[in-house]
């Protein structure tokens, strides 16, 4: 059993998407519109890079900047989108809605898991703004399809998260730690050892990417580097 690292890239489009697996991205996180933190894409957007790669997508279910999922009116529209996917052939996804007090709001995320009928995914790095991480985890463990949790164990980024994310891989197998952990949110290259060392073995990246910034599409040998130092 080979313990090569999984190593997730941010997607915008096809261009992007083509050079993610040509750099040797494992898998996808498609997303629209950065400037937001990332926002569901199109399905159009979706059908096109699922016919011009073979590796694993995850779609981003999210319409608004921020954590919260939003009034009903708005949840039915993800609600709608997330159907579309589906037929469309999405089968992973990525979401993450919290109330305003930081708890995470089952309500909603019940409601879109409950679409994806079965389908793996992540919850985002909503859990580093929850006011209590440990109790969103619990509360989650159960939801079906859950197995990763994307995160950099603060919201400030890896570096200040470090701490967390070592004593949370070092509760694995416990109640609400069974899904993978996927560090990502000012990840560097620098950091790996030590995550490695800790035995986390998935890893999230976008600006890394992308070394001549998001006005620009992903760079394979950017990949590549990263590919290789987690060979």
């Amino acid at each position: 059993m080979s313990n090569r690292a999984l190593l997730e890239v941010i997607a915008l489009d096809v261009e992007d998407a083509v050079a993610a697996q040509a750099g040797g991205a494992d898998r996808l996180e498609l997303v629209t519109d950065m400037a937001a933190d990332g926002l569901t894409p199109p399905r159009e957007t979706f059908a096109a890079i699922r016919a011009a790669v073979d590796i694993p997508l995850r779609v981003m279910l999210r319409k608004a900047d921020g954590f919260a999922a939003g009034d009903a009116g708005q949840l039915a529209v993800l609600l709608a989108e997330a159907r579309a996917l589906r037929a469309e052939g999405a089968d992973e996804f990525v979401l993450g809605f919290l109330n305003p007090d930081g708890s995470p709001d089952l309500e909603a995320v019940e409601a879109v898991v409950a679409e994806l009928d079965g389908c793996r995914w992540t919850f985002h790095r909503a859990i580093d703004r929850a006011a209590d991480r440990d109790g969103l985890r619990k509360a989650l463990a159960e939801l079906p399809g859950l197995d990763t949790f994307l995160t950099a164990g603060s919201a400030a980024g890896v570096d200040e998260g470090l701490p967390v994310l070592l004593a949370e891989a070092a509760r694995r197998g416990e109640p609400g730690y069974g899904a993978r952990m996927l560090v990502g949110g000012g990840l560097t290259l620098g950091h790996l050892a030590v995550l490695r060392g800790a035995g986390i073995d998935a890893f999230h990246i976008g600006g890394a990417a992308r070394p001549a910034g998001w006005g620009r599409p992903v760079s394979a040998g950017a990949v590549a580097d990263w590919r290789a130092a987690l060979a």
